[in-house]
């Protein structure tokens, strides 16, 4: 069997490579080309250099679009993960009723992200009107306020699962040994548990600051950027410049904002990657 996969491996990946280069690979660098460029149409460009760039650090809705997303990434990511690591924590002592628990917080993550936004904005603006404040799109607080609900909400329970897992995988006899050396709750949770599940949060907060930075179709439903773009994330951004605003100048703009957000949500992710790695412990 081993002989057959190691002689006929390029019949397997074949399909899938293909398919991640067309889907992929060619558009991102067609699209780089593109952010050089000035254009109406993909098939009529002129050359511009690096304008485009110049230009989007010139456009201050892009430097605001960047600070919002900046914060709320950095709330969210670490709102989603001590939740759902207390969660895990809690569903991992014996209770009863554990498996539906799991159920019942992993289900919002299955809702679409469309869906889940205006579910949202109906509830939130229901909520405000009773309180007598402004509604989510006349207020950017509260419309930060209502993302970060929104994002805690889907994201807590699938973050949930891979805690669970890596909090199950801890050796039972370290914890007994700890134990029995006198070692209190809280000193194994943060001397031995923690450690040991550094892979996890590694994961875990690789997918919360990724899904954060892209976050796109939640603020679409649930704010649309408003008040006056004040709660527009950048993948909101770089929709509005690329489709929303007229003229061939915005289309080569927008295509280098797309560059720019993804050297940034790259070199964010390796830091991370490189930080939590660097904790990891060897089981």
């Amino acid at each position: 069997m081993q002989k057959a996969i190691s002689k006929y491996w390029p019949v397997f990946v074949l399909p899938t490579l293909i398919a991640f280069i067309i889907g992929f690979i060619w558009p991102f660098i067609w699209g780089t080309y593109l952010s050089f460029q000035r254009f109406t149409t993909v098939s009529k460009t002129t050359f511009v250099g690096i304008q485009n760039y110049i230009s989007v650090f010139q456009d201050s809705t892009f430097l605001h679009a960047f600070g919002f997303t900046a914060v709320f990434t950095v709330v969210s990511t670490v709102l989603i993960n001590v939740c759902a690591f207390a969660i895990a924590i809690v569903l991992t002592r014996g209770i009863k009723g554990t498996n539906i628990f799991r159920t019942v917080y992993f289900m919002p993550n299955l809702i679409g992200g469309i869906l889940l936004g205006y579910i949202w904005q109906i509830l939130l603006n229901g909520v405000l009107a009773n309180l007598q404040k402004p509604l989510l799109a006349l207020d950017a607080k509260a419309g930060f306020v209502g993302l970060v609900i929104l994002m805690c909400w889907q994201q807590i329970g699938y973050m949930m699962i891979i805690y669970v897992a890596g909090l199950q995988s801890v050796p039972g006899d370290l914890i007994e040994a700890a134990k029995i050396d006198g070692a209190s709750d809280r000193e194994i949770l943060f001397k031995i548990k923690l450690p040991m599940v550094m892979p996890s949060i590694t994961i875990c907060t690789f997918l919360t600051l990724t899904n954060s930075f892209k976050l796109f179709d939640q603020n679409v439903a649930l704010t649309a950027g408003e008040p006056a773009n004040a709660s527009e994330m950048l993948a909101l951004n770089i929709y509005n410049t690329f489709y929303g605003r007229s003229g061939a100048q915005w289309k080569g703009i927008g295509q280098a904002k797309a560059v720019v957000f993804f050297l940034i949500v790259v070199v964010i992710s390796l830091i991370q990657l490189h930080f939590t790695r660097s904790k990891e412990v060897q089981q």
